[in-house]
């Protein structure tokens, strides 16, 4: 009796050191969580690469909100945040929920596309402008400026997307920096009461536009180009507002990547970056978007692409996207644009 005592406790001891040794093993494992609100089509290709070339195991988040990382502070689960907005990158860095990097490959990109501390570093970028179907109006008839949309010449002619959408989000940022928020907020108004349709996303409208659901439509531009890839309903061409002497030039906006202050896997975040800054991954990051590379050293990977030098753009530093990114959602609800479809 006391022997099976002996041999079960052996047993239960043994066991438990297998337990052990296998957390412990699994806490060595490198791994990396990616919270990311990028489009998952443009971003998951990006981070199997990664996983694929050093073996790091990445468990990703997709449709994560910036907000997500403030409401889990002092429980930092995220390593790296993409994002689709600057004013969401340097918002957080305001809120000191990112953390400064030094690595390598950080020079590729110019000053003005990175936070002063490089904890968000911009990769891609866009600007905003007007999608139009071919069949339905002419260049002419189009509006040439943001502000038309408010005319009543244009009302149930034109598609945009819920108020809460990144890209909508960003375009009334800009616009409360160039006009303030008395009149950005009667913009927002007008085009709510103007607009013939409210989408989720731009992906919806540039299809709509494009078979013939509406004349034309608010979007960032690499749409347009995503469209004129369709095999049909592909007749559509492209504004880009605001290029006249005296006007404000197009809203721009980009993409980049954010280390999370108190990452839980810090060198593997940091490894990551490195690694995107590499000039084939600046491109991958780019990837199907039909964005822009910021790196002016690369040419964009798809045809009849328009750099920004060859653009009037908005005068606003995107790092000052990050004072209005709190409250722009709140000025966009209050003058009655649902942030969410209903």
């Amino acid at each position: 009796m006391k022997k099976s005592i002996k041999s079960l406790m052996f047993i239960a001891s043994l066991m438990l050191l297998v337990i052990l040794v296998a957390a412990c093993g699994q806490g060595d494992e490198d791994e990396l969580v990616v919270y990311s609100s990028r489009n998952e089509r443009f971003v998951q290709p990006l981070l199997d690469k990664f996983s694929e070339e050093t073996g790091i195991t990445v468990r990703t988040l997709h449709e994560a909100d910036a907000l997500q990382l403030k409401e889990e502070t002092g429980n930092v689960q995220a390593d790296i945040f993409i994002s689709n907005d600057i004013g969401a990158l340097e918002y957080l860095r305001m809120e000191a929920l990112l953390a400064s990097f030094d690595g390598e490959g950080v020079e590729t990109i110019e000053a003005p596309y990175r936070a002063d501390d490089n904890s968000w570093i911009a990769i891609s970028a866009r600007s905003r402008g007007f999608i139009y179907n071919k069949d339905m109006i002419t260049e002419e008839e189009m509006p040439k400026t943001m502000e038309a949309l408010m005319d009543e010449e244009f009302e149930g002619q034109f598609a945009i997307t819920r108020g809460g959408n990144g890209g909508m989000i960003g375009n009334v940022s800009a616009l409360r920096n160039e006009w303030g928020d008395e009149m950005t907020a009667e913009w927002i108004e007008a085009i709510k009461d103007n607009a013939a349709g409210i989408y989720s996303g731009h992906g919806d409208i540039r299809q709509a536009v494009g078979a013939g659901e509406h004349p034309f439509g608010l979007v960032n531009n690499y749409y347009y180009h995503q469209q004129l890839e369709e095999p049909t309903n592909n007749n559509v061409g492209f504004i880009y507002p605001d290029q006249g002497e005296g006007e404000m030039g197009v809203i721009a906006n980009a993409a980049g990547v954010g280390l999370v202050n108190g990452a839980p896997n810090e060198e593997d975040a940091k490894a990551f970056i490195e690694w995107l800054l590499l000039p084939e991954n600046q491109l991958e990051f780019v990837g199907e978007s039909l964005e822009i590379p910021i790196n002016t050293d690369l040419e964009p990977p798809y045809e009849h692409a328009v750099k920004f030098a060859d653009l009037k753009v908005q005068q606003m530093p995107l790092k000052d996207l990050g004072k209005y990114f709190e409250d722009t959602k709140e000025l966009i609800e209050q003058s009655g644009l649902d942030l969410e479809l209903r």
